[in-house]
């Protein structure tokens, strides 16, 4: 990045999003500084240098805003600072701050703009731009989208650089030496005659001089953590059972909680008899909650078996209650009234078509799905006069202090929010649903630790889960080439749903129904691609690679029956087709990894499938057999382009996980509804890839891009195509509707 010169001394200003983006934002709102939150409280000889930052005499904060839900996003985010101010992680300590707008996101926004990521036009620019704007404004603090690294690299980097040239600064104060004679090492200041003076040591002195405001970022030749296998901050917490999670928060003179609310989603609580529940052991109270009830007993067990002997009288579900009745639903929505977008409109499809001597048409089905996180949405809420104080895993920080604050009649600065690791997510902890939950019983239940806990069937049948669609694609192909793809998606829109519960409005078209599809780098002469946006059915929300993880499926599958009829090479042909040299060569590096178009014998076949997403390409390759008409996976070869890989092993850990992730849903999951009600309410009934299933995966990062981007979530979407495509070369069998375990049998 150069130089930034314009860092305040308690403020952090970064607006490289929409300078480097070529355009100026100019306005008084964007170019102010933001308060940095680790000034309230600081003792004397603390000294913060920007919002990331904290050092004392007893050591070094760094501070990793964005959350932590399996995907090792504290560890890069420490890294990134880490790297600039020299020093090693078994040093610090680390911490994910509080709620603050200094804590914004300038790029997750981006993503529900039509821009894509192949585009580098003066509009594709600007819209960046205005995400990281959009992002300051409103004080987006959120974790998604797999935003933590593009986001983070260059502000986290800064602030690392700012500490470390402001405690230089502090050295030569206190010594009289001058600065280009020092250099820092590992935590401290090193003198011309080798004597270390440790950062501790010089906050004191660092907290009475300016913040340094001119610096360099290193250049990566140079870096010692980044780029490099490095372990985890929590790796040997998690492989030694000790990582404390949100579920494992104690406090002295707690209670614990659980609620129930109507199966039938919406549909509210008309009333209720407590019965049996009020004498059972160790219950302390059973209160009413919006839509249900809470009962507090002494223990998390039997506060879960007196929920259950609640009597209840449940109102009706309003949304349409069976799942053929909301497929029927999406299959109307293919008209002009309903039509969202059409991002993706190049040749002329309609003439190909009718010019066509064969036209290809097929319908595909995919489910909904649930988050299902392995720990279950819990939170720990203590509420006394003039305060309120949730610790909990969450992904909007911000969000959730909103709106714990608008239902205990607080200011949102009343209520302090402590973010905890994470037992997963997949997008679950975007909405606060949970946490109202919690503060509704601690309004009942003032001053005394309150321990909120969902059992495993309330959590899976309350879920938002990821929306259902159904495409509907015609193609046709002439002289052994795709000459035209035409693909039609209807779904629920994402967006409209999340945000009306964060009490956001929804403008414009959803990209998210179209995500992964209507922006891939295909050269196809005649190429369209149409989002039908279907009535809101039950609530759905992001699900891990939000659209592209059921695009993908659609776009791909159908890719692929093109290159059938037109007998050509689908890996071959993907080649032909690609208009983007960096996709390219992903594409080619995993032809090569996989041996592709070698001979596998008989009864065993290769399918290939290839997502950009979220500005990642991805292309994997599954081998299969078919076992006397069941299908074993062998084998799975993935390749993908972020751009920069900051850290080797983690990035092969994502993709590999996303893999399995895309595999095992793809093979087995789906929730349906009965009279609204989720039939799926534990992981016998939605079950993932077991361990015997998984396959060989072999991974391989690029970095021929020229931005950084991040990897939580690109290695999803090729994951369900290519096991498809796997599928049909091995059995002749062509699947359209997920799961797969529908109509096939899985080894």
């Amino acid at each position: 990045m150069g130089r930034i010169k314009t860092i305040a001394r308690r403020s952090f200003l970064v607006g490289s999003a929409a300078i480097l983006g070529g355009v100026a934002f100019g306005t008084y709102m964007y170019k102010r500084e933001v308060e940095n939150p680790l000034e309230a409280g600081l003792a004397p000889g603390e000294v913060t240098f920007n919002p990331f930052v904290k050092i004392d005499a007893q050591g070094v904060t760094l501070i990793t805003p964005r959350a932590d839900v399996g995907q090792g996003a504290y560890s890069i985010q420490a890294h990134l600072i880490a790297e600039e101010l020299d020093v090693d992680l078994d040093q610090v300590r680390i911490e994910p701050g509080p709620p603050s707008a200094a804590y914004y996101n300038g790029v997750v926004a981006a993503e529900g703009m039509p821009i894509a990521a192949t585009s580098d036009s003066m509009m594709a620019r600007a819209g960046r731009g205005a995400s990281d704007v959009l992002g300051k404004l409103m004080g987006l603090q959120l974790t998604g989208g797999s935003t933590t690294v593009p986001d983070m690299y260059d502000r986290l980097r800064l602030a690392g650089a700012v500490a470390r040239e402001t405690l230089i600064a502090a050295a030569a104060e206190q010594t009289g030496l001058p600065k280009d004679q020092l250099r820092t090492q590992a935590g401290a200041v090193v003198l011309p005659d080798g004597t270390a003076l440790a950062y501790t040591d010089l906050s004191s002195v660092a907290a009475e001089i300016p913040v340094v405001q001119d610096v360099s970022l290193r250049d990566p030749s140079s870096w010692r953590h980044l780029g490099k296998p490095h372990m985890r901050t929590d790796m040997l917490a998690k492989s030694t059972g000790t990582q404390s999670y949100g579920i494992d928060m104690q406090m002295e003179g707690m209670l614990h909680a659980t609620t129930r609310t109507n199966p039938a989603l919406g549909g509210g609580i008309l009333g209720f008899d407590p019965g049996e529940a009020e004498g059972m052991r160790g219950v302390k109270a059973i209160v009413p909650i919006t839509g249900g009830i809470a009962v507090v007993a002494d223990n998390t067990w039997r506060a879960f078996q007196a929920a259950q002997a609640v009597s209840c009288d449940w109102g009706p579900s309003p949304y349409i209650g069976d799942t053929e009745d909301q497929f029927a639903a999406a299959a109307a929505s293919f008209t002009e009234d309903a039509q969202d977008s059409r991002f993706k409109d190049e040749g002329d499809v309609v003439a190909a078509l009718e010019g066509a001597a064969d036209v290809l048409e097929a319908e595909y089905r995919i489910p909904y799905l649930a988050h299902a996180p392995l720990e279950p949405m819990s939170a720990m809420v203590l509420l006394s006069a003039d305060r309120l104080d949730i610790w909990t895993g969450t992904q909007i920080p911000r969000f959730m202090q909103q709106a714990a604050a608008a239902i205990a009649g607080l200011e949102p600065d009343q209520v302090h929010v402590h973010a905890l690791m994470s037992g997963g997510s997949f997008g679950r902890r975007l909405e606060d649903d949970y946490v109202r939950q919690a503060v509704e019983i601690a309004l009942q239940l003032p001053d005394v630790p309150i321990k909120m806990v969902w059992s495993r069937e309330e959590d899976m049948t309350h879920d938002f889960p990821r929306p259902l669609a159904v495409a509907r694609a015609r193609g046709a192909v002439s002289d052994g080439a795709v000459e035209a793809f035409d693909l039609s998606i209807a779904a629920p829109s994402v967006t409209a749903s999340s945000l009306a519960r964060l009490g956001q409005p929804a403008m414009g078209p959803d990209v998210a129904i179209v995500a992964g599809a209507w922006d891939q780098p295909f050269g196809i002469p005649n190429y369209r691609v149409t989002g039908y946006r279907v009535p809101p059915m039950v609530p759905v929300s992001s699900w891990r690679s939000v659209g592209a993880s059921g695009n993908g499926f659609l776009h791909e599958s159908f890719l692929d029956e093109l290159c059938h009829a037109a007998a050509v090479d689908p890996l071959a042909e993907r080649l032909r087709l690609c208009s983007h040299d960096v996709s390219r060569k992903v594409l080619e590096t995993v032809g090569e990894m996989s041996g592709w178009g070698s001979d596998l014998g008989p009864g065993r076949g290769r399918g290939i499938a290839f997502t950009l997403a979220f500005g990642v390409p991805v292309a994997q390759v599954v081998e299969v057999t078919d076992v006397q008409g069941a299908i074993r996976i062998d084998k799975v070869f993935v390749a993908a382009d972020v751009g920069r890989v900051l850290d080797p092993v983690n990035f092969e850990a994502q993709l590999a996980g996303g893999v399995i992730w895309g595999l095992g849903h793809a093979m087995n999951c789906e929730i349906t509804y009965r009279d609204g009600v989720a039939e799926q309410d534990n992981f016998h009934a939605f079950e993932g890839m077991r361990l015997y299933q998984t396959p060989q995966i072999e991974v391989r990062g690029l970095e021929n891009g020229d931005k950084i981007k991040g990897i939580g979530e690109p290695g999803v979407p090729p994951a369900a195509p290519a096991l498809g495509n796997a599928i049909f070369a091995a059995t002749g069998q062509r699947i359209r509707t997920l799961p797969f375990a529908n109509h096939i049998d899985f080894l």
